[in-house]
């Protein structure tokens, strides 16, 4: 290791680490089987680490501290970024870093249960960061088209979009699947031993297996030991999720190999009566799509739990549902049904913002709008507007215009409400003339985002032409297979 390494500029560091991993992707590509067997020094590289902190240190979540209660900014505050990275590069060539556990946060979740979130120290954040920008660009060579989640270039609206697609084209039974705890819950052996399939350097298997077996300090102030799991938080857990849930991915990838090289051999499968069926996952959610019967269905789902089960994982009784696409099922914040277009006979599926998506973002507007009137309208506003903007922006590709309408009467009602509450003493013509301009809530340069303004349009679908950000610009583009 060249531990006298230079420490370049952010510049330098992003095209230096961009080419090495456009190497990295490009080889494990190349050759499918290969063990990658000097890792180490990337990690610990200059590079690497400063982009790794740059991540860490912009990330939203660098306001948050681990069990040291130090965040990103107060060590840069009080140490300077190169200090801390020279130090952490130190640690990490001599052998002598060890992660600590992540503190334990417990985020509500709807139903009343709650959802355990753990975050490691911004050390061992850097070195995570630094980690993934090694692992990923090799692991996404083998991940199949049909995983969305966490992955670069790829978004939410892919997997609606698959999902369209298919139901469109005679897959009509859904297998609404719900992995119980699936980030708690993964077998750290059968994990390593995927992780082991591509990577041969030791130590940073090692790295990984320390990151896994970290312990959580809980709320309650007790330690205890990870014997299972990756901690949700973690930088590097979505890409060891992917690694773990890539079994299910490539189970069904050979299984649509084995009904045929063609259409014509699918279409003759169904005609014998056999079902043919699809995998659209992101992250721990997904859903089996199956042009067949209920029966058919009904057997996936079994197939599907003895998949997950040499992993540690379990499908959750209580939530996996089997539904057909006229009843419609919900995934990923959109409801998807199938139904009678306005006017003709004709059905098609349509894909809508799901009421409890709704029902969400209605609960934060009325957070926001309660109470507090000593604060002035803009300071409101530009709390509001940043919620009104995201959600609408999630879902500007499915068919919405009448919810962004409802939303907009309904963030206008509550922020007028607040008004009144505000200025008990003015009458109806005195708030329009200082607030209400146009009957739009605005004060000085700040006017309420109006959901209805946001341009709805479908989604293009892309298949598997997403390209990797490693790739050539041709690379990973191959024809669709077709339903």
């Amino acid at each position: 290791m060249n531990t006298g390494a230079s420490w370049p500029t952010p510049s330098e560091a992003e095209a230096r680490v961009l080419r090495m991993q456009a190497k990295l992707h490009r080889w494990a590509t190349d050759d499918p089987v290969r063990r990658f067997a000097d890792l180490f020094n990337l990690v610990a590289d200059p590079a690497f680490l400063l982009v790794a902190w740059r991540r860490v240190r912009d990330n939203r979540g660098a306001r948050s501290a681990g069990i040291d209660g130090q965040t990103a900014h107060a060590i840069e505050a009080e140490r300077g970024e190169e200090a801390f990275l020279v130090e952490l590069r130190a640690d990490l060539s001599a052998r002598t870093f060890r992660p600590v556990p992540v503190r334990e946060r417990m985020i509500p979740r709807s139903g009343g249960k709650r959802r355990r979130l753990g975050i490691p120290t911004v050390r061992d954040r850097v070195v995570q960061a630094a980690l993934k920008l090694v692992l990923e660009p090799i692991y996404e060579a083998d991940f199949a088209p049909c995983s969305y989640g966490f992955r670069p270039g790829r978004r939410t609206q892919d997997a609606i979009a698959e999902i369209h697609y298919l139901t469109s084209r005679s897959y009509e039974w859904v297998v609404d699947a719900d992995i119980s705890a699936c980030f708690d819950e993964i077998d750290h052996r059968a994990l390593m031993g995927r992780v082991r399939a591509r990577i041969g350097d030791r130590r940073v298997l090692a790295l990984v297996a320390a990151f896994l077996r970290a312990g959580i300090l809980g709320e309650d102030g007790v330690e205890r030991d990870t014997a299972t799991g990756t901690p949700q938080g973690g930088i590097l857990s979505p890409l060891l999720a992917n690694i773990a849930l890539s079994v299910l991915d490539e189970h069904f990838v050979a299984a649509w190999a084995a009904m045929g090289a063609h259409s014509g051999a699918r279409q003759q499968r169904r005609l014998r009566g056999m079902a043919t069926y699809r995998l659209v996952r992101y992250a721990d959610d997904f859903v089996v799509l199956v042009a067949g019967t209920r029966v058919h269905a009904e057997a996936l789902r079994v197939e599907v739990a003895a998949v997950l089960a040499p992993m540690g994982l379990r499908l959750s009784d209580e939530k996996t549902r089997i539904a057909h696409i006229d009843e419609g099922f919900d995934f990923l914040g959109f409801r998807i049904v199938r139904q009678p277009k306005r006017g003709t006979g004709q059905r098609f599926v349509y894909t809508y913002p799901a009421k409890a998506a709704l029902a969400t973002v209605k609960a934060k507007v009325r957070v926001l709008t309660r109470g507090a009137t000593d604060q002035s309208l803009s300071i409101l506003l530009h709390r509001l507007n940043p919620v009104l903007r995201g959600w609408t922006a999630y879902f500007r590709h499915g068919v919405s215009k009448a919810t962004f309408n409802y939303l907009r009467a309904f963030v206008w009602r509550r922020v007028v409400c607040w008004l009144r509450h505000k200025s008990l003493r003015a009458n109806w013509k005195q708030l329009r003339r200082r607030y209400l301009p146009r009957w739009w809530p605005t004060e000085g340069e700040v006017s309420l985002f109006d959901p209805s303004a946001v341009t709805v349009s479908r989604y293009r679908y892309r298949g598997v032409r997403i390209p990797s950000p490693w790739a050539g610009p041709t690379a990973g583009s191959t024809a669709r297979a077709t339903a």
